[in-house]
């Protein structure tokens, strides 16, 4: 039960301290000082009783308070928790006395009660809100803090969340103390953590939206007129499975060789091109089809209007093809089919059309509504009725965007250019870009100093449905960020902090929550390890594709920890964490700089160099398999029926025995059997042949077989001579 100090009572009644302590003695309530406290009872008694006093202070006579109205006033206070007993010892005596107050004269301090009126209640009905005053003060209760709806990030410290629920850092280190966490109060709890707690003492609660206070600055509330809306050209994604000619095909459009340029001729990144034809613009992006750039794949997806599906007339429906379409069909976008490498002799369209109907892709001269066109990349035969038809199809979709209004787009691709800073390319989706704009995408900020168009060459301002190059970052941006434009400088690096902070309070939370008993028995066992790896890449589409498919190496005995990701070349700071961290440190299509190279010598760290992902997954795969424990397997080398036995003085039991099959080795470890039960195991110690020392007896042979530290050999038994070897295993 809260306590309430007496010079809290005296203050809100208006009595100096000493007169309030008499005026208590008075009414027979004894306290030493007014320091001392009372309980939240006895305090809303006071506080009745001394402000119905002061209601009329022209009253020169108190009268004396009828029995049955002074009952209503103690019906109305509310009683305190059973089972709890006030620590002032006359606590009980007095209540009684209030009941029926004798008369007496003013306190001598009418002056300051007469100056404090405006603020005491003067009535018995306005009482009440002045002990609730005094209850929230001290002992906020439940029913007045449901109310109270508190926003929760994803990760907050101790003090933050106390402060949050205005009270003592101490309260809510109690409350987690009972849930079993020792915190301190700088510590970081989770959001599901701190929900408890504010239920705990009465709070509602509501998941903080990460961006909305962003997004009345970022102008995504942004009041927009219909009038200003134009069409734009739309973005169509090519997706396909591996090797299927997505890459061909794109090139075909854009009369280019993109192909040439890529490692082993796969796509290794996200291209974004803008291509003008006959029947209008559009912007084409070219994802990759291999297994590991799922995510990739699924960002293109996202931000696309259409879809054309690449599929080989050769090859037909594969893993990659089903991926695709899953991304195009969870994403609501729609789907057209090209139908390629129709020049090859064992090109089979129908056989793709009825693997694609088993996906709801129906052709529609079956019924459907699926448009399917047949095409040869590399030939050039069928694309441009292809890009007719997709056009027209993007037409009839009638896509509109306000070129006025402030510029916002997503993040494609982002990388870490050694002459130019962090560059990214961004496809605007609305509004104007311009150079020299303010703007924050993901955690970093910055200024936009120049724009570069799909061919590389500078532009000043880039409109809906644009892919553009843009410079200026403060920081490599994760693809797949949302990029708005701020009003000023000052807005950006306020939104950048706020996510930096809120990125580094989620990464400092706890990943696994890891009991002393299990971490114990890990270290006894000997069975946590570890392939700790520095990643490096030269755009960021490529470190979550890496990410994702070497995590997914590892097993139960064997965990594979990315310790830090990021594009850019590798530096003498990664070398020394990879020290520090027995790290080993992989560069896709990056280099080490001079001084990285120099420190990985000395440091002997181990850096591996990869241009195609393949080389690189299989390495790290062979990598994991040395870590693992190797695979003890049991080799029977023969069998022994044991024919008779003798005793020799010295040496003990004697097996004569003749050998069925295989051999026997002297040394060589045995089992011996009685009844297809295992009855011993242990060595041979002795191996003859009449009356000489051999080293084996094949089948066929007799033999006398001497056991070591066993002489209970019996007719019958069969000795099993074995090896162990150690084989190594695979993931």
């Amino acid at each position: 039960m809260a306590k309430v100090r007496i010079y809290e009572l005296a203050k809100k009644l208006g009595y100096a301290n000493k007169d309030f302590v008499e005026e208590l003695a008075k009414e027979e309530i004894e306290v030493k000082s007014y320091m001392s406290t009372v309980d939240e009872e006895l305090a809303d008694l006071i506080l009745t009783l001394f402000s119905q006093q002061a209601g009329d202070p022209s009253e020169k006579t108190p009268k004396k308070k009828p029995k049955d109205e002074l009952k209503k006033v103690v019906a109305k206070i509310p009683k305190t928790t059973e089972g709890k007993k006030t620590k002032i010892p006359k606590a009980k005596k007095p209540i009684k006395k209030i009941l029926s107050p004798a008369p007496r004269e003013d306190p001598p301090i009418a002056v300051a009660r007469e100056e404090e009126k405006k603020e005491v209640s003067t009535t018995q009905d306005d009482a009440e809100p002045a002990v609730a005053g005094i209850r929230e003060t001290d002992k906020p209760e439940k029913k007045i803090r449901k109310s109270s709806i508190i926003p929760l990030p994803k990760a907050l410290a101790v003090k933050e969340l106390a402060d949050k629920l205005n009270l003592k850092a101490t309260e809510v280190i109690k409350e987690l103390m009972k849930m079993g966490q020792m915190t301190t109060i700088n510590q970081i709890i989770d959001r599901d953590t701190a929900q408890i707690v504010c239920n705990e003492f009465g709070f509602d609660t509501e998941i903080m939206a990460e961006d909305f206070s962003e997004a009345l600055e970022t102008g995504e509330m942004e009041e927009e007129n219909p009038e200003d809306f134009i069409p734009r050209a739309p973005v169509i994604t090519i997706m396909g499975h591996v090797d299927h000619g997505k890459t061909r095909l794109l090139d075909a459009i854009r009369h280019a060789d993109v192909m040439g340029n890529e490692a082993g001729g796969i796509t290794q990144h996200i291209g974004a091109y803008r291509v003008a034809t006959e029947k209008g613009e559009a912007v084409f992006l070219d994802t990759p089809g291999h297994e590991a750039f799922t995510a990739m794949r699924a960002r293109g997806a996202q931000v696309t209007d259409l879809v054309i599906l690449v599929v080989a007339a050769n090859e037909g429906v594969m893993p990659q093809t089903r991926e695709a379409v899953s991304h195009a069909q969870s994403a609501g976008v729609p789907i057209m089919v090209a139908v390629n490498k129709m020049d090859l002799p064992d090109a089979n369209p129908d056989r793709v059309k009825q693997q694609l109907s088993d996906l709801n892709l129906i052709p529609e001269e079956w019924g459907g509504n699926t448009v399917y066109s047949p095409i040869s990349a590399k030939e050039g035969d069928g694309v441009e009725d292809l890009l007719d038809m997709a056009i027209l199809q993007a037409e009839l979709m009638e896509l509109t965007a306000n070129p006025k209004r402030s510029a916002q787009g997503i993040v494609i691709e982002a990388k870490l250019d050694k002459g130019r800073g962090a560059v990214a390319t961004v496809l605007v989706q609305k509004g104007t870009l311009s150079v020299g704009e303010n703007f924050v995408a993901g955690a970093w900020n910055g200024k936009v100093r120049a724009l570069l168009d799909d061919q590389g060459k500078k532009i000043q301002f880039a409109g809906p449905s644009a892919p553009v190059e843009v410079l200026g970052f403060a920081g490599v941006p994760l693809a797949g960020d949302e990029f708005a434009s701020v009003p000023d400088e000052r807005t950006g690096r306020v939104i950048s902090a706020k996510r930096q902070q809120r990125a580094r309070l989620a990464a400092m939370l706890p990943s696994a929550r890891v009991s002393l008993t299990s971490f114990m028995e890990g270290v006894q066992e000997g069975t946590a390890k570890e392939l700790n790896i520095i990643l490096k890449a030269d755009v960021q589409g490529s470190i979550e594709a890496l990410k994702s498919s070497l995590v997914k190496l590892g097993n139960e005995e064997v965990v594979v920890r990315i310790l830090q990701s990021s594009a850019g070349g590798i530096t003498e700071t990664d070398v020394m964490l990879a020290a520090a961290s027995a790290a080993i440190i992989i560069g896709f299509n990056v280099r080490p700089t001079p001084g990285a190279d120099a420190a990985a010598k000395r440091e002997k760290i181990d850096i591996r160099l990869y241009s195609v992902i393949y080389d690189a997954i299989e390495e790290v795969k062979a990598a994991l398999e040395g870590i693992l424990d190797p695979l003890i397997r049991e080799v029977i080398r023969g069998h022994a029926e044991v024919r008779q036995t003798f005793h020799v003085p010295n040496i003990g039991s004697i097996a004569g025995s003749y050998v069925t099959d295989g051999a026997i080795q002297r040394g060589s470890e045995v089992r011996l059997v009685r009844d297809s039960v295992v009855v011993y195991k242990g060595r041979i110690s002795s191996l003859r042949r009449f009356k000489e020392d051999v080293a084996e007896v094949h089948q066929g042979y007799e033999c006398g077989i001497a056991i070591e530290k066993f002489q209970d050999i019996k007719e019958g038994d069969i000795i099993e001579p074995f090896l162990t070897e150690e084989v190594a295993r695979t993931l």
